[in-house]
């Protein structure tokens, strides 16, 4: 059978039209991936307390609701002035420095002029796995098959027993921040918010902007009771 040129290079012109297609398809794919792998969110529960006209009896009274621009010095505790406890607290307290900027907060030239303390922690819990994985069913729920993922850590951290094809789970990570103010000529705390987040990430300093820079949503007036803030982060 005789095939016309037309119809021959229209047969001909298919796959390259497939190839195109699907090159441009797997292009826009990797971009689209691209773009969502280059930030993460860092899920927060927030909880905040206001107490801005509380005071002890006799005490020089803290304003109603104070409004920027305020001074502050860092206040720590005696567990957090020493060797590597007090190195820790300097990254954190720089951290949080520029979350306080933000607000209108700044560092008083001296600390007896500063009207209000900031004290800042931070605490992180490590699992070797997250809550949600089941240790003993793979996803077809056979227990020794390639899927079964299984083991057994110690106290320490050690794998103790395994089976073959183990699987091992990748950390899982329980963190919360906290900022108390105080009425620096009183003592008084006017404001507590704590920040809690768990996850698979590893301890960066972006991550611990995001979750203090959550912890101040809504200062100094924030709503009762806990609520979701979320922050992308880049990677």
């Amino acid at each position: 059978m005789t095939v016309r040129p037309s119809t021959a290079r229209t047969t001909a012109s298919r796959p390259g039209l497939a190839r195109g297609l699907r090159s441009a398809l797997v292009a826009l794919t990797l971009l689209a991936l691209s773009g969502c792998a280059s930030v993460y969110l860092v899920d927060n529960q927030v909880q905040s307390f206001a107490r801005w006209g509380d005071r002890p009896a006799a005490a020089p009274a803290p304003a109603a609701v104070p409004q920027a621009p305020q001074n502050y010095r860092f206040e720590r505790l005696p567990s957090q002035r020493e060797g590597r406890s007090a190195a820790a607290q300097d990254e954190l307290e720089n951290l949080a420095r520029p979350a306080l900027s933000r607000l209108g907060w700044s560092p008083a030239e001296t600390a007896s002029s500063a009207p209000w303390t900031v004290q800042v922690a931070a605490d992180t819990l490590r699992l070797s796995r997250s809550p949600w994985n089941d240790p003993w069913y793979g996803p077809w729920g056979g227990f020794g098959l390639s899927g079964h993922r299984g083991h057994l850590v110690n106290v320490h951290g050690q794998i103790v027993w395994a089976p073959m094809f183990m699987h091992l789970d990748p950390p899982y990570y329980k963190r919360e921040v906290s900022l108390v103010i105080r009425h620096a000529a009183s003592g008084q705390v006017v404001y507590e918010t704590h920040a809690a987040h768990e996850g698979p990430w590893n301890s960066t300093p972006g991550l611990w902007s995001a979750m203090i820079d959550a912890a101040l949503r809504d200062f100094p007036t924030p709503p009762s009771g806990v609520r979701q803030v979320n922050i992308e982060v880049p990677r």
